[in-house]
């Protein structure tokens, strides 16, 4: 009873917004969205060990900080998000001939770039009931702030449509994504690389405001072994950590391994998200 209890009370202070948008440390959307008027601020960095750049052929050890992230409530049911980061720096351990490789343009083992920036709709179809999940829908649009000279980017803008599902089942929270992703090619303007975008994350509320999460987020390419466009391969990665909440602030810490050959082979991640009412939607 206790801690049926514990976990209400901590679901009425996500309700308020943290627990909608990307749900740090994870990546997997959670069909709720922040509220009407609410903006949900998020920031963060992550460190990536041994990940691949397969257009530009760098491998080494990836930073990205600040990763940062705003979503804005425009309704009850729909949220429109902004995310990406400042600064990437990739420090490079080995180069192998890529179809892009001669257009880099950097001296020493260092490179670094900003974050391509997502942006995204997110809307709730149906909302949860004792019998039915959640639905929603998210259409997101990758630009290309990165360039391919640094070797971090590929200059193309990609678009993802998915499907959310998800669903509180006693003190565990089990979200599902499906959808979509048409990746442009970055060798040539007259291609496109089309992926399944999956994932599939658990989140279980310990005690008050302390929750365990963990997740698989990837894409799959069903011609990786033929002749896909460039950066538009199979990746997988697994995350799992820990969220605190209070009142409208989380803290989070996660761990990241890579399930493919181009993922990173480990890393780490932490960050804070705060939400708060801004404006009122007439």
């Amino acid at each position: 009873m206790r801690r049926r209890l514990a976990f209400v009370s901590m679901m009425a202070v996500l309700a308020a917004a943290p627990a909608a948008a990307q749900q740090r440390p994870l990546v997997t959307e959670d069909p709720e969205t922040i509220g009407s008027g609410n903006i949900l601020f998020e920031g963060g960095f992550d460190l990536q060990k041994e990940i691949f750049y397969p257009v530009s052929g760098l491998e080494g050890d990836l930073l990205r900080v600040p990763v940062v992230g705003l979503s804005f409530g425009l309704s009850s049911i729909a949220e429109f998000q902004i995310d990406g980061g400042f600064y990437n720096r990739l420090h490079v351990n080995h180069r192998s001939p890529a179809p892009l490789s001669s257009m880099l343009d950097f001296t020493g083992e260092n490179t670094s770039d900003v974050e391509d920036v997502v942006v995204a709709t997110k809307i709730r179809v149906l909302s949860e009931t004792p019998g039915r999940p959640a639905l929603g829908v998210r259409f997101a649009t990758k630009l290309p702030n990165a360039s391919n000279e640094n070797g971090i980017g590929t200059d193309t803008t990609d678009f993802y449509a998915s499907l959310l599902i998800g669903k509180t089942v006693q003190s565990v929270r089990l979200v599902g994504n499906a959808g979509l992703g048409i990746l442009g090619d970055p060798t040539r303007g007259d291609r496109q690389g089309d992926v399944l975008a999956y994932g599939f994350s658990v989140a279980r509320a310990v005690r008050q405001g302390v929750e365990v999460v963990g997740e698989v987020n990837g894409r799959y390419q069903p011609n990786d072994d033929l002749e896909a466009p460039p950066g538009t391969d199979t990746r997988a990665a697994m995350r799992f950590g820990g969220r605190f909440t209070h009142r409208t602030v989380r803290i989070d810490g996660g761990v990241i391994v890579g399930l493919t050959k181009r993922d990173p082979s480990f890393g780490i991640t932490a960050g804070v998200t705060w939400v708060f009412h801004a404006f009122t939607v007439p």
